[in-house]
């Protein structure tokens, strides 16, 4: 399981035009799912999510997570997380979980998200045509994945 998460002030998701998901302070997750993730490893990313220290506290060092600045997730999909652009000009998603299997790992992801934060989230269309607002506070951006392997 791959994510690039950015730290936002406000981040809003549409689909044909129409808006289907709002946050305002807090983290914007691009999430792909591989293959071979299973309920541990989206248990653990999940876990990650809601613990990572990246928000500011007092001294103006990254110290506070998302619950204790009261912030808020929006989870989109995006299987581009795995592109392999190793050969040639045009990626290869074969990494990539197929639709199926990676709507459901997707849907439950969002679940254990909601349950670890104790509150719901906000989320893009799987599959769909997708354009993301973001205001990016920091700007922060940080890459996090976890294999199966790594939890074995």
């Amino acid at each position: 399981m791959r994510i690039t998460l950015q730290r936002v002030r406000s981040a809003d998701v549409r689909v044909e035009g129409r808006e289907i998901g709002r946050i305002g302070q807090g983290l914007l997750l691009f999430v792909g799912i591989s293959p071979t993730d299973n309920d541990a490893v989206l248990q653990k990313m999940a876990h990650k999510v809601v613990n990572l220290r990246i928000f500011e506290d007092e001294q103006a060092k990254m110290n506070l997570n998302i619950q204790q600045v009261e912030g808020r997730l929006l989870s989109i999909s995006q299987f581009t997380l795995y592109a392999d652009t190793h050969r040639g000009n045009r990626p290869s998603f074969q990494d990539a979980a197929k639709p199926e299997l990676a709507n459901q790992r997707y849907q439950q992801f969002n679940r254990e998200l909601e349950t670890q934060l104790g509150q719901s989230i906000a989320t893009g269309e799987f599959g769909a045509d997708m354009q993301i607002n973001a205001l990016n506070d920091g700007p922060v951006t940080i890459n996090l994945e976890i294999n199966a392997s790594d939890l074995a």
